[in-house]
């Protein structure tokens, strides 16, 4: 079985979302999301609208998403690839080199972000209402 995993806030779910989760899981056999805890997001200095819970149950009701575990901080992510198994890291191409270290652990895909969407970008639009 080939694992994959990822990791984000996924807060104001958009097609853009779907698009990584999709993307990620053609990659695999078993995809995990490492979803940002609220206290982490405070950490980095990050809101989300809605909070861990109410994101995780909307991630968990995804069809590509096999599981998912909290991100409580920016280190933990060797422990988890190790933890779980993990064949690929997947992650935005925004984050291209970032996460480069992961390579001897395990293969690292930077994919394409979806173009025109992003829950800033909404937030943002929303503001101007």
């Amino acid at each position: 079985m080939r694992k994959i995993i990822t990791y984000g806030t996924f807060d104001l779910l958009h097609y853009g979302h779907i698009n990584l989760l999709r993307r990620a899981k053609l990659l695999g056999d078993y995809l995990i999301v490492g979803l940002s805890t609220d206290q982490f997001n405070d950490e980095k200095h990050k809101s989300a609208f809605f909070g861990y819970k109410e994101r995780q149950l909307v991630l968990e009701s995804i069809k590509y998403v096999d599981e998912v575990i909290p991100e409580e901080t920016w280190g933990q992510k060797i422990n988890d690839v190790k933890d779980y198994d993990i064949d690929v890291f997947v992650i935005g191409d925004d984050w291209e080199g970032e996460f480069n270290f992961l390579t001897r652990y395990c293969e690292v895909t930077y994919l394409e972000r979806t173009k025109n969407i992003s829950s800033t970008k909404i937030k943002q639009s929303l503001r101007n209402v």
